[in-house]
């Protein structure tokens, strides 16, 4: 975070320019701040991405609806006593293994399963939503992006941890699948202003403000051994240290003392995940053995994860992207069907089906579904694959359409859409 300094004399120096914004006060420490974005902007970018990020990561967890509803009520609690108890703040568990947590302008919050299970008790999971709550309150996200147009750089993105969340490149449909994601990595400062207000919140909530010490102890823990589980992008948004455990130690001081911690009623809630760890295991595994080449290792795994949970959806669409590695693409076509009716909420079933579609020569049947993927995320991929769909079926000025919107994406499959147009063109 900039200093108060640097703050006001980045305020005198771009005031009188006519970007929106400027200086600002932050809601949750009273300090002066340089912000380029309105506040209302900041609700807006949340909701406009929100669903998309979330595609993005895997989607919402649907095993155990009652899991999202405890974490919710958990979070809207905290929210409550906010210093920004009006922003329309909504908490989802994304089904994605790495342990993260994020949260987008205007109170856009989301915690994966992966970082569930590494928690003990609900005021540990009051630490991990407070701080996020602390993040949209006090508008860190526009902050950062306002301090990037200040350098120059534009209202970039960021950054986003989208990594391992189930969409590898097996059939070519990349790891880079469109949509936008206004994830911050915050400064020491930022960090530290969230930890400290968090507690704050935690302690209005009724929570022990013990839980955010015992949280950041379990994360420098874990980033000091030599295996952190996957934490990296936890760990890249919010690093640990030993210094944020000893400022929570301090805050924790000027806090009242105890607090609830409800182990038995957090256990009760996680029971679910817990039974479900070996499956997910062998999910997360299998991916492992599938970017390594080894498809028949990685069959197997998750052949095992669906007879432990047969109501995940993203266990099939995984059994689906192998068999089409193996270009067995009827079968690969079941998989898909199967988690669509299991999930058919997220995008990248629909996409892969589609894709599958067209490789089985069933070009109405893929148009439906690459239209469908559309309607949860627009990617460029969805718009290539039309795009072939409708060539092969004579449709040139569809077609045509459809390679451009993927042009303007860039990257491989930009380029893979510029050529289609070529030849288009040249054809006539």
């Amino acid at each position: 975070m900039i200093s108060r300094t640097q703050a006001l004399t980045a305020c005198v120096a771009f005031w009188t320019t006519t970007i929106l914004g400027g200086c600002v006060v932050n809601p949750v420490t009273g300090e002066r701040q340089v912000s380029l974005i309105s506040a209302q902007e900041d609700i807006q970018l949340g909701q406009q991405h929100y669903a998309a990020n979330q595609q993005q990561q895997g989607g919402q967890y649907t095993i155990d609806p009652t899991l999202q509803n405890y974490v919710s009520q958990v979070g809207q609690k905290l929210a409550r006593v906010s210093d920004r108890p009006q922003l329309p703040y909504e908490f989802v568990v994304l089904n994605n293994s790495v342990p993260n947590a994020w949260a987008l302008p205007g109170g856009k919050i989301a915690i994966n399963r992966g970082l569930l299970v590494l928690l003990d008790d609900e005021a540990e999971l009051a630490a991990v939503l407070s701080h996020e709550i602390v993040h949209a309150a006090a508008r860190h996200s526009a902050t950062a992006m306002s301090q990037q147009q200040l350098l120059g750089a534009g209202l970039a993105i960021v950054g986003a941890a989208t990594q391992n969340s189930g969409y590898s490149d097996l059939i070519s449909t990349g790891t880079q699948l469109g949509g936008s994601a206004y994830i911050a990595r915050y400064s020491r400062g930022n960090e530290l202003e969230s930890d400290q207000y968090g507690m704050k919140y935690m302690a209005a909530a009724g929570y022990d403000p013990q839980g955010a010490v015992r949280l950041q102890r379990k994360f420098v823990e874990l980033s000091e051994g030599r295996q952190t589980g996957g934490l990296e992008a936890l760990f890249a948004s919010h690093p640990p240290s030993q210094s944020r455990v000893s400022a929570n130690i301090k805050h924790s001081q000027s806090l009242p003392k105890g607090g609830i911690t409800n182990q038995a009623a957090y256990q009760k809630a996680i029971a679910q995940l817990k039974r479900d760890a070996d499956a997910y295991k062998n999910y997360d595994n299998a991916i492992a053995a599938a970017n390594n080449k080894n498809f028949d290792s990685a069959l197997t795994l998750v052949r095992k994860a669906q007879k432990q949970q047969p109501k995940e959806a993203a266990f099939y669409a995984l059994e689906g992207d192998l068999l089409s590695q193996k270009k067995q693409y009827k079968n690969a076509r079941k998989a898909y069907d199967r988690a669509i009716q299991k999930d058919p909420a997220l995008f990248s079933y629909w996409l892969k089906r589609g894709i599958t579609n067209i490789k089985l020569k069933h070009y109405s049947s893929a148009e439906g579904d690459l239209t469908r993927s559309l309607r949860y995320l627009d990617t460029a991929y969805a718009h290539y694959y039309l795009g072939q769909t409708y060539e092969r079926q004579g449709n040139k000025q569809s077609a045509y359409k459809h390679y451009q919107e993927a042009a303007g994406a860039g990257g491989e499959i930009g380029t893979m859409a510029q050529n289609r147009i070529k030849a288009i063109a040249n054809k006539g």
